[in-house]
């Protein structure tokens, strides 16, 4: 299965353009996940022959968003963490096959200044134990932009930026929290060492041009699914949002 995960900042953004199109023609995948849509499914108006499509849109209109195309119909899904505090920003996608979860997450960025990180701590501790839960049951894969990079290589500029959004103590511990828990960063599997691996880079500066950017779009899968990992890539030359698609293969 070849399963892809790509943040769109703005589906209908993206669909106007045909970068959303020309990605998902070229990749074939099993599954698509998508973050940040900022839309409803009426809204995007996107429904290609062949994949079954869920989304999970927020409450406030052209914010946050997730959703996931997918050649092969689920026995269930399930949308958010189960928790009425945590489930209004349409973050979170699961979809339960025979024997495994994929997971769809966009997790709340920390906002200019930490505006936000005490909450996002709160809900990181809650996702986690959604998850974990979940892989009491069956392996899980998830995907997504999880809003933080989780080691000095993971982005251009760690002195200038570790501080800032996405790249706290506070974050990166959570991120770690969350790999302790039973799960296995897919790209790193593969390129431990690989510096210049990024999958979001500021519209500004010229920022991409430079590859000034930081990889915190991920596919993490619980560690009894490594045998089955056959391949993890970042899609860097795909073009359109300020991310860009990553993806694996898996038996």
């Amino acid at each position: 299965m070849k399963l892809c995960s790509w943040n769109v900042n703005g589906i209908r953004a993206r669909l106007k353009t045909g970068a959303f199109q020309a990605y998902f023609e070229t990749a074939s995948a099993d599954m698509l996940c998508l973050q940040e849509t900022k839309s409803t499914a009426e809204q995007a108006d996107f429904t290609p022959d062949g994949y079954f499509a869920y989304w999970n849109s927020a409450q406030r209109p052209g914010y946050s968003g997730t959703a996931v195309y997918s050649k092969h119909e689920p026995l269930s899904v399930a949308y958010g963490i189960a928790s009425a505090a945590h489930d209004r920003e349409g973050r979170v996608i699961t979809l339960e096959f025979p024997d495994f979860f994929v997971v769809n997450v966009y997790t709340p960025n920390a906002q200019p200044e930490l505006a936000r990180l005490d909450y996002r701590e709160v809900w990181e501790d809650a996702f986690r134990a959604y998850v974990s839960g979940l892989d009491t049951v069956k392996p899980i894969l998830i995907c997504g932009d999880m809003n933080v990079a989780h080691n000095e290589i993971d982005l251009k500029n760690p002195n200038s930026n570790r501080n800032n959004a996405g790249f706290t103590d506070r974050e990166r511990a959570k991120f770690e929290a969350l790999l302790d828990a039973g799960f296995a960063d897919t790209f790193r599997h593969f390129y431990p060492d690989l510096k210049g691996a990024y999958t979001w880079w500021s519209y500004f500066n010229s920022a991409r041009s430079r590859n000034a950017g930081w990889r915190i779009d991920y596919w993490l899968i619980s560690k009894r699914l490594l045998p089955r990992l056959k391949s993890a890539a970042i899609r860097a030359e795909i073009q359109g949002s300020d991310h860009c698609p990553v993806e694996i293969e898996v038996e």
